[in-house]
């Protein structure tokens, strides 16, 4: 019997399977690739190290105490006015979410306004912010606000040097003018770092349902992160004024920050609980004269799922 030569067996399999050896070698590649995918799927995976059924406990907490805060303010006309400012992808849409979702629309509302008309551009400055300003027993949410002449109309020179001077005078003026009117007015700046701002920046790349939060704006201040910083810098110097303080959101953490900004609001708001006693419900009344049209003169939608 002859001696087999391990070294020849070896060339023997090597040669015979050139087919599994580019399967293997593209099954390693496809699991680096889904590895970084999913590495940037979705902003929240690795944002947090809160677990999830903690995160949602509190959040169940704070926002009932929302809808109680909400009661409150309707009954006593109370105005709320809150201003969610930050960098691009700091998590204050996540955030005014979470604050609303429990709240009843009629009384609260997200101000999220676009880019001024010719006509709006011709008039003071805060004239169309002044159209939402909250009612009484109204509570306003602006997801950016009239800083935007303090940050990205200054970074990017959409306003004259003039027209950035006047906004910091006049700022803080107008701030003061609205809480001696009775609104209750907080302020808030959701702070993100260099490296967490690009890791959901990635996120939005390789997620569709996300990539419409991608404009052009955020992809230039990428390279603008130093400037926008010295606005920044020079918008508290000018505006953190003792009636309208600005109160800063650690949001590398997302579910923190989310947390730790409704708790920090609803301390901020004297309210009581006022949720009135549930309503008694009487037997319902059986319709005798009632009879319903036939369901083949209707159309329904397809039972899909």
């Amino acid at each position: 019997m002859t001696k087999k030569d391990p070294k020849k067996d070896k060339d023997i399999v090597n040669k015979e399977s050139p087919i599994k050896l580019l399967k293997s070698q593209k099954n390693k590649s496809d699991r680096k690739l889904n590895l970084h995918l999913r590495k940037h799927t979705t902003e929240d995976e690795g944002s947090s190290g809160m677990s999830k059924k903690h995160y949602e406990k509190e959040l169940a907490k704070l926002q009932l105490e929302l809808v109680k805060m909400q009661y409150w303010v309707k009954a006593t006309g109370a105005r709320i006015l809150i201003l969610f400012e930050g960098r691009d992808a700091a998590g204050k849409g996540g955030t005014i979410k979470r604050f609303i979702d429990p709240l009843n629309p009629r009384g609260c509302s997200i101000v999220a306004l676009g880019t001024p008309s010719d006509r709006e551009k011709a008039q003071w400055y805060f004239q169309r912010y002044v159209a939402h300003l909250p009612s009484a027993g109204e509570i306003i949410c602006f997801d950016r606000s009239w800083y935007n002449r303090a940050g990205v109309e200054n970074v990017m020179g959409f306003c004259t040097k003039s027209q950035y001077k006047e906004f910091m005078q006049t700022c803080p003026e107008f701030e003061r003018i609205l809480v001696r009117s009775g609104i209750i007015l907080l302020k808030y700046w959701f702070s993100v770092s260099d490296d967490e701002q690009e890791r959901r920046f990635q996120s939005r790349m390789t997620d569709p349902a996300r990539r419409w939060k991608l404009s052009p704006m955020d992809l230039e201040s990428r390279d603008l992160w130093v400037e926008y910083s010295k606005a920044k810098d020079a918008m508290f110097a000018h505006t953190n004024i003792p009636e309208a303080p600005w109160f800063t959101v650690e949001a590398d953490d997302k579910k923190s920050a989310r947390l730790n900004c409704i708790h920090h609001i609803l301390s901020k708001i004297p309210y009581v609980d006022m949720i009135p006693d549930p309503p008694k419900l009487s037997p319902r009344k059986s319709a005798t004269d009632y009879v319903r049209p036939p369901l083949n003169e209707q159309f329904f939608v397809p039972k899909v799922f």
